[in-house]
């Protein structure tokens, strides 16, 4: 029997939306959501996007700077042409069962999986080139069990919903792969609860931050010159885009 394709989604309400947000997954999520609509659409689906604010809590902030983060960017999302009337829009920590559905998987998970996560690794070590791991360095030692752990918490969200695709870039494909190494795990331990999700992968190439070229633009990144935010003024894109880092390169590169 074939059923409903079900995609979903999540972005951290770590402020406003930047440029590469918005052509690297909004774009898309909007595109998806039109397809949704279409009668001669060969692949119907439901869309999931959540608001995850308990992936935010990595990075320890006032509560009262979520909640008003977490309003900031689901009106972000609808300002973007995301629809609540044709998208599941909700907040993450709405619904209890993330967590609990995570500590289930967090119980038959090897910590030896959660060790191989590339992010994980570059947190270790402070940059993308690391060799052998120090995890007992200060710097390790100072860092939280949650920015270990939260890849446990994003299966969990994957799974929960039935999820058959997850639209991501090609940083995040390790991530999926981790989520069906997860289920596969729990169908051996207690028989065959979930659906495996496959890979949605963006078309759209990584938009980089304009002050460090090595890393991608972030929307949490401290310097508000190295990324273009979807509410900036005109005269402030053109400003940062003056000042951004460029190579001796012709063209676009």
């Amino acid at each position: 029997m074939n059923r409903v394709a079900r995609v979903f989604s999540g972005i951290q309400p770590t402020g406003v939306p930047q440029l590469g947000n918005y052509l690297g997954s909004i774009k898309n999520w909007v595109a998806l959501q039109s397809q949704h609509l279409d009668p001669a659409s060969s692949q119907p689906h439901d869309q999931y996007i959540s608001i995850v604010d308990l992936h935010a809590l990595t990075v320890p902030r006032p509560p009262a700077r979520l909640r008003a983060d977490t309003f900031e960017m689901a009106a972000s999302l609808i300002a973007c042409g995301i629809d609540p009337s044709r998208t599941v829009l909700f907040r993450q920590s709405t619904v209890h069962a993330h967590t609990q559905l995570m500590w289930a998987l967090a119980c038959i998970t090897p910590v030896g999986w959660l060790n191989r996560m590339t992010q994980w690794k570059s947190k270790l070590h402070g940059s993308q080139q690391y060799g052998s791991l120090n995890v007992h360095s200060a710097a390790a030692q100072s860092l939280l069990t949650g920015l270990f752990a939260y890849p446990v918490l994003m299966a969990a969200d994957v799974l929960l919903y039935g999820a058959t695709h997850i639209p991501v870039g090609d940083d995040q494909i390790q991530h999926i792969e981790f989520t069906r190494d997860v289920c596969d795990q729990f169908h051996k331990t207690y028989g065959h609860v979930f659906s495996a999700p496959r890979v949605l992968l963006s078309q759209t190439k990584r938009v980089m931050s304009l002050k460090d070229p090595l890393r991608k633009m972030s929307k949490s990144d401290p310097n508000d010159s190295s990324r273009i935010n979807l509410t900036d003024s005109d005269d402030a894109i053109i400003r940062k885009i003056r000042k951004a880092h460029t190579d001796s390169i012709q063209g676009i590169s």
